[in-house]
């Protein structure tokens, strides 16, 4: 069975590694409904950049004591401590611990959750 690549799940193949996010960047003025955003100074001058978390890794790997129970999978023996920042949330990271990737001539960051200085949710309070 062919799996075809559609708007809808073209993202989906991409698995984000670690304590990591996938960010698309939003335009220079563009400003949130909550009123942040960030002047174009700021971003020339700090090398600061906004943009919404699309996808996000399973966080920080947490070193598991050795127990041989031959009935777990792979995947149960391995725990994360979780992210922060979810997908939907606007972050604000330093560009300087960005790598910059073009995926299907549409630019992206992917971001170490170090490197992200804040973000903002929308959801209710």
């Amino acid at each position: 069975m062919a799996l075809h690549i559609t708007p809808d799940n073209r993202l989906k193949k991409l698995i984000v590694i670690g304590d990591r996010l996938l960010i698309k960047p939003s335009k220079p003025n563009e400003q949130t409904a909550s009123g942040l955003y960030l002047p174009p100074g700021v971003q020339e001058k700090e090398k600061v950049q906004q943009g919404y978390v699309i996808k996000a890794g399973p966080g920080y790997a947490i070193p598991m004591p050795v127990e041989e129970e031959p009935w777990k999978t792979e995947e149960e023996k391995i725990k994360y401590v979780p992210l922060q920042a979810r997908e939907g949330d606007l972050a604000i990271f330093l560009l300087s611990g960005a790598t910059e990737v073009m995926y299907e001539n549409e630019k992206y960051f992917i971001v170490p959750q170090g490197a992200v200085l804040m973000i903002e949710r929308e959801e209710d309070l």
